[in-house]
């Protein structure tokens, strides 16, 4: 959104768990959270990452039982929640529980439930959101009526 205005919507999923703040619990944390790292930059589409890093693999390179994982692929966009008690700080902090927006290898499950917790874009739109954001934009994820 900008100015109030919805300026570009995306298909994603969020966790296949129930929404959830706390470590561990593999749901899709809510509340204000920022992009406090842009991960990939000039990174091939489809690039699969782990720990953060590169692997030099595409998933549709990868082998068929690496396949069958979700993997994060293309661009990541770390969140930071801003939040202290809610996603921020001791067992509810999104930045340490490694909340991301990021590609998917999996995009016939996008609208969803399918993630451990992140929210996942088709790679072509995490690849168009990732260079049209910069480091520090805010993000509020609530859900509605029981879907994200």
């Amino acid at each position: 959104m900008q100015k109030g205005k919805t300026v570009k919507e995306y298909i994603m999923s969020s966790s296949s768990k129930p929404p959830s703040c706390v470590e561990n619990s593999l749901g899709t944390p809510w509340g204000l959270h920022q992009v406090c790292e842009k991960i990939g930059d000039g990174e091939e589409i489809g690039m699969v990452f782990v720990g953060r890093k590169p692997t030099g693999n595409t998933y549709f390179t990868c082998d068929k039982e690496r396949q069958l994982k979700n993997l994060i692929t293309t661009r990541i966009l770390r969140l930071k929640g801003l939040q202290q008690g809610v996603n921020k700080g001791n067992n509810v902090d999104s930045y340490n529980r490694y909340i991301y927006i990021h590609g998917t290898n999996h995009e016939d499950r996008l609208g969803h439930p399918a993630s451990s917790g992140c929210l996942q874009l088709a790679n072509k739109d995490i690849l168009e959101l990732f260079d049209s954001v910069e480091d520090g934009i805010h993000l509020w994820i609530e859900w509605q009526s029981g879907s994200p």
